[in-house]
């Protein structure tokens, strides 16, 4: 398997250039406050997770991938500031919303998929 077959990977590229295309219009003041923060945060998620696949141990892995996890959070935060602060609408609040909490939803499964394979390499020993 390769890095770019996997789906929490892919999308969490997609919605990284996705946020990328809408704080690049934004004014030097917010790009350079909540701007900065949301992509460095969204662009890490995928770069954890590509991070992670490339370690070796399983448990290696996992603690990449809750990285990842953990930046989908504080994007999750950077975008809320963003519609508090009407930066953006309540319509692309919500569809980011959406987008984050679907990337949440396959990534904790991705994790929790990791952690069985983690679990059965532990008790074949």
């Amino acid at each position: 398997m390769k890095l770019e077959d996997l789906e929490v990977y892919n999308i969490s590229m997609d919605l990284s250039d996705k946020i990328w295309f809408i704080v690049e219009k934004w004014d030097f003041f917010k790009k350079d406050t909540i701007g900065k923060q949301l992509v460095r945060a969204i662009d890490s998620v995928s770069a954890n997770i590509s991070e992670g696949f490339g370690r070796n141990t399983y448990k290696d892995q996992r603690s990449f991938y809750y990285y990842s996890r953990g930046s989908l959070y504080e994007s999750k935060t950077w975008i809320t500031k963003a519609k508090r602060r009407e930066i953006i609408d309540e319509a692309t609040y919500n569809e980011f919303l959406n987008d984050f909490n679907t990337l949440g939803i396959k990534l904790n499964h991705f994790i929790s998929s990791v952690t069985k394979l983690m679990n059965n390499e532990t008790n074949t020993k």
